[in-house]
């Protein structure tokens, strides 16, 4: 499957904001499954899970090939962001990315030291430092910020993300409303593009109101090729 699978995750992308510190709290939490499809055909699963226990908050995310695709390659990513509210604000404290079951394995950390301003990258044992802009996320965290953001009525969305060991604007838009069909039953979505000056790679994600703007879908299109992510199962996130 080329390196689709590792694009799709690299971007998966499925979210600075000024967020309520009452409305992230356990009510939030949730357990996600969707399907990852090139081509029509199913290549992978993706899990989510958001755990707000006021002690070690945690969003988690795991990936990994299936059904005829895992007969050729077990690749499987984890990445966790470990978080904290503070003054109404996400603030990471630390993020990781681990992909096994490839020739490409890879193993990065992000530390981040809000005393000091500064972060920590490492990649597979190898690590330097950058400054830490206030506001700053990871590459996990933004999507719950995201969510908290269309809540807020908000329609143009832009984040300081820690990426590759620079500071990358993610620039999302609304753009309208649709229904979309999904396992779930049909859902009413609001349609967010990524807007990307540097690149002619598109991405597009479905944020359902009804369950507190977690994206439902998302479609990536590169160099013609275009993977799609949509939800199977969940639990919890209900208003």
């Amino acid at each position: 499957m080329k390196n689709y699978f590792f694009k799709f995750l690299l971007l998966a992308p499925f979210l600075i904001g000024t967020v309520s510190a009452a409305e992230i709290d356990e009510h939030m939490n949730f357990d996600a499954v969707y399907d990852v499809y090139r081509g029509g055909l199913k290549i992978a699963k993706m899990k989510r899970i958001l755990t707000i226990n006021g002690i070690e908050n945690s969003l988690y995310s795991e990936t990994k090939t299936t059904g005829i695709v895992s007969l050729f390659r077990k690749d499987k990513i984890i990445e966790k962001s470990i978080w904290e509210s503070s003054n109404g604000k996400l603030v990471p404290k630390f993020y990781e990315y681990l992909r096994t079951g490839s020739k490409k394995e890879r193993n990065v950390t992000v530390e981040f030291d809000w005393y000091k301003n500064q972060i920590t990258n490492s990649v597979d044992g190898d690590s330097w430092k950058m400054a830490a802009t206030k506001g700053m996320l990871d590459k996990l965290l933004y999507q719950l910020s995201i969510m908290m953001d269309l809540k807020q009525g908000k329609s143009i969305l832009t984040y300081q993300i820690a990426d590759g060991g620079k500071e990358k604007n993610y620039i999302f838009e609304v753009v309208g409303e649709e229904e979309i069909d999904t396992k779930l039953g049909k859902l009413k979505t609001l349609k967010l593009v990524r807007k990307r000056e540097d690149s002619d790679r598109e991405s597009i994600f479905w944020s359902a109101p009804e369950m507190h703007y977690l994206p439902v879908k998302i479609e990536i299109t590169e160099d013609g090729e275009k993977t799609v992510v949509i939800i199977n199962s969940l639990n919890g996130l209900k208003i």
